[in-house]
């Protein structure tokens, strides 16, 4: 008897607790515009027949109907989106707002709490020991191993600009970009761009389609439900894959580390020369606040991590600048111009950290680009307490979504939003009394994009040896693009264009 009024007691309490969770919710979440919300469902049913084009269309046109902060709800989970520069500037700049919305639990399985996901004391100390990483010595480093595998890249572009047809360059941008991620991070070749159809590339590709799925259907979005979908097989299947060859990696690296008798031994070869230090080298000398070492299993989180943010996001930026360049022949003109007045007509001169930073005009394109096509069209923060930013009371529970993707296409905050103007970023011009939070394709504040550097220069380096070699034309069908966002932006009918071996000095398009 006494058992049972125990177990009454502590469903009674738990009852409340959640009770009032949800009342919470409910209570600030009804002030915020949105559409109509059904019980139990929330907003859900509107978003099952989508494609995920269809889905972004779909966010997009609810702002255009309820404004740049609105509520929908996918079952009891309550998302605000912010479009707001204001709101969403007291949010990214602050300390108070770190933790990431619960759409971040779809890849922990993938990420455990590496520095994406985790928050806290542990994602400080994470983010301290990884700043250095990306310090310029070091990233003048792996521009080496761009360089390397942009001039992959082009190679085996050789048959596509001999036929002149039509091609989606994004799949071969994506191998490009796995072929740098893997031997940056794990100082290890998986010569993807040459094995497209490796275990590792396609396992990849199921987990980043795997997050999208979870983020926006309600069956795939519960954990009880998840587990019994196709879905769950897929993720399985492709974790043991991903996780077995990291773990290999950090066995076989951690092995040589104990093999050499000081850190100088282990950053030089045979004959004194510097080795390429990836980034898991790096980790696996790092100690913690405390002192200790990293575990195997952190190592695995921050490695996947890497892997994960540094080649999806870096394919995306890639893949849609490309295709601007098709588009715009006279953009196209002033990048290839100012490529040759860096590099000279040498088209397999190495690119080194130096040149790349010249390229001022093409820093522009790739902000314009990124200001259109934003390779995380959305990315989310949770509230853990009642937070009142500029008269809207976001609850404690609820997930905020920030949409640069949808912020870089309004007009208030662009002139012609829709036109590609690079210029827009000239220093010269950049001085409109706009908030600057208007444009975060990099997220920004403390839990800002720590790799921006490193993707920067990596576009850099593929677009330049690109245009050194080719000449870069629109695909002749002119097809409509439709977006759509898996972890990154991408268009569902791939990346079309064509190619025409370059007369070194000679562009010819009109």
């Amino acid at each position: 008897m006494a058992l049972l009024l125990v177990l009454i007691s502590v469903a009674i309490a738990v009852t409340i607790v959640v009770y009032q969770k949800f009342a919470n919710l409910v209570q600030y979440g009804s002030k915020v515009a949105g559409p109509k919300a059904y019980p139990v469902v929330g907003n859900a049913i509107r978003f099952l027949s989508l494609t995920p084009a269809g889905f972004l269309e779909e966010l997009h046109a609810l702002s255009k109907e309820w404004g740049k902060c609105f509520r929908i709800w996918l079952g009891v989970d309550l998302l605000i989106f912010l479009m707001d520069a204001r709101k969403v500037e007291t949010i990214l700049s602050s300390q108070k707002f770190l933790d990431k919305s619960i759409e971040y639990d779809f890849i922990r399985p993938w990420l455990g709490d590496g520095l994406l996901t985790s928050s806290g004391r542990k994602w400080h100390s994470r983010r301290k020991i990884i700043t250095p990483t990306f310090h310029f010595k070091i990233l003048e480093e792996f521009v080496e191993i761009f360089d390397q595998q942009s001039t992959v890249f082009v190679d085996q572009l050789k048959p596509m600009a001999a036929s002149g047809e039509p091609f989606d360059v994004y799949p071969r941008v994506t191998l490009m970009a796995l072929d740098v991620i893997c031997e940056s991070a794990m100082g290890t070749k998986v010569n993807a761009q040459l094995n497209a159809y490796s275990e590792y590339v396609r396992a990849v590709k199921a987990m980043t389609n795997i997050v999208i799925v979870r983020a926006f259907k309600i069956l795939a979005r519960l954990d009880f439900t998840f587990k019994y979908t196709s879905y769950a097989k897929i993720q399985k299947q492709a974790l043991a894959v991903l996780h077995g060859y990291t773990d290999n990696v950090i066995h076989s690296r951690r092995k040589e580390l104990a093999k050499t008798h000081s850190q100088n031994d282990f950053s030089e070869n045979d004959v004194g020369q510097r080795k390429k230090v990836a980034f898991l080298d790096m980790l696996l000398q790092a100690t913690t606040t405390d002192g200790q070492p990293l575990t195997d299993l952190e190592i695995r989180e921050e490695v996947d991590t890497f892997m994960f943010e540094g080649h999806d996001t870096t394919t995306s930026a890639m893949s849609f600048l490309l295709g601007v360049l098709a588009k715009h022949p006279e953009v196209q003109k002033k990048v290839y111009d100012e490529v040759r007045n860096v590099f000279g007509d040498d088209p397999s001169k190495p690119a080194t950290l130096a040149m790349l930073n010249e390229l001022n005009y093409l820093d522009m394109v790739i902000k314009e680009t990124l200001r259109l096509y934003p390779s995380v069209p959305m990315f989310g923060r949770k509230m853990m307490e009642n937070h009142d930013i500029d008269g809207t009371i976001f609850p404690a529970g609820s997930n905020v979504i920030v949409m640069p993707y949808i912020m870089g296409r309004d007009p208030d905050y662009f002139e012609d939003p829709l036109e590609f103007r690079p210029e827009r970023f000239a220093v010269e011009t950049s001085a409109e009394k706009s908030n600057p939070y208007r444009y975060v394709p990099f997220s920004a504040g403390p839990r800002n994009c720590i790799g921006q550097k490193f993707a920067v220069a990596e576009i850099k380096s593929l677009v330049s040896k690109t245009l050194r070699h080719y000449e870069i034309l629109p695909d002749t069908s002119e097809e409509p693009e439709k977006l759509y966002s898996e972890a990154t932006l991408k268009n569902e009918k791939g990346v079309i264009l064509r190619l025409k071996k370059r007369s070194f000095g000679i562009f010819t398009s009109k």
